[in-house]
């Protein structure tokens, strides 16, 4: 019923910059937050960044300052900007929005597939 898409992902060097995109689609009704989290080989899935319907932000601490989430609310697109990225950076982003459907009222939290971020030299 909806899905998302990631898309931005690749290698970079470390100090490089990488935007990455999501767009979320199918029978939407409403999105509240939308936002990313991250994975590395063997830790737990961690949260990166989130954005409220009104453009509130929240940042991992790792990440303040070096990372810019935003949205596109009449696009039903998530952006996450990534600058002076550290190898420390390297892991799999999931997007994730957090809606409901005309069919069912309640909201629930979907998930993209992942795009590989990787930051070494």
């Amino acid at each position: 019923q909806v899905q998302l898409v990631e898309s931005g992902g690749g290698l970079v060097q470390p100090g490089g910059s990488l935007r990455l995109s999501c767009a979320a689609s199918g029978s939407i009704f409403s999105i509240t937050d939308m936002g990313w989290y991250r994975q590395a080989p063997g830790k737990q899935r961690d949260e990166v960044a989130r954005i409220s319907s009104v453009r509130s932000t929240n940042y991992a601490d790792s990440v303040k300052g070096r990372f810019t989430i935003s949205r596109d609310n009449a696009k039903k697109m998530v952006y996450l900007q990534m600058n002076s990225l550290k190898p420390e950076d390297t892991a799999v982003y999931y997007c994730y929005a957090r809606a409901n459907t005309a069919r069912n009222m309640r909201f629930y939290d979907y998930w993209g597939q992942g795009t590989q971020v990787t930051v070494s030299s």
